[in-house]
């Protein structure tokens, strides 16, 4: 499997700006190959963020045109891994197309947990094509305030 690097959207979107501007791409060969086998849908991985929150960490990945049961989820040491695969409706001929900029195909995106979780009490929800997981921290692993006792 090839790794795509991850590269903020609006890096991304000023880069194709310039690029388009002054006709020629900035980024290396093997990163327009990358690009151009994401086009053409060989390779691709799902954007995610991760949210801090008080108790938990909430992980957010935008998966359009995947069903439910094309998701697979699993926790290991402080990783989590989404994966599947989104198949390319077959009744359209490649003739028809203008333009074809979605991907199908496999995809996986392997995520270093910031943070010790507790992989049991994990939960997650998919709706209108955002997966989100929620992931409670370890007791341990929790902020802990204390408080300054007056003299």
């Amino acid at each position: 499997m090839a790794l795509v690097p991850w590269e903020p959207r609006e890096i991304k979107r000023l880069r194709d700006l310039f690029e388009d501007f002054f006709d020629f791409e900035l980024m290396p060969e093997s990163r327009r190959l990358s690009r151009k086998r994401l086009m053409e849908g060989e390779v691709w991985s799902p954007l995610v963020d991760i949210i801090d929150k008080k108790d938990h960490i909430l992980v957010k990945a935008e998966l359009p045109g995947i069903d439910k049961k094309d998701i697979k989820i699993s926790i290991g040491e402080n990783v989590l891994t989404i994966k599947g695969e989104k198949k390319e409706e077959k009744e359209v001929k490649k003739e028809d197309y203008y333009c074809c900029e979605s991907a199908y195909g496999a995809y996986s995106r392997t995520i270093d947990l910031p943070i010790e979780v507790d992989k049991n009490k994990s939960k997650a929800t998919f709706k209108n094509g955002i997966l989100e997981i929620s992931l409670p921290k370890k007791e341990e692993t929790k902020p802990k305030e204390i408080e300054i006792i007056p003299e």
